[in-house]
């Protein structure tokens, strides 16, 4: 049995980011905070980079891509090809 996970600070808006996750009340996708990680980015350094964002709200956003790599590690690969304004057409 699958027990649905709740995220306090992420969200989807239907009509912002092509749906993306998004860390609620910004327009930073979850795929831009893992994306910095990934590239080797300290906690504290996406911090600097999106100042609006809490160190809490970083850390969910790893969280979040723990339970769905797949679909962020393709979001993040779309964004590099340049096609993020193409996300909605996603296999």
């Amino acid at each position: 049995m699958s027990a649905e996970v709740g995220y306090r600070y992420i969200t989807r808006l239907p009509n912002g980011r092509s749906g993306a996750p998004i860390v609620e009340g910004t327009r930073i996708g979850v795929h831009d905070v893992v994306g910095l990680i990934l590239n080797g980015a300290t906690v504290d350094e996406v911090v600097r980079s999106f100042p609006e964002l809490k160190r809490a709200q970083v850390f969910e956003c790893l969280a979040y891509y723990e339970d769905h790599q797949g679909e962020i590690d393709w979001r993040i690969a779309a964004q590099m090809a340049g096609a993020e304004d193409d996300l909605s057409a996603r296999p």
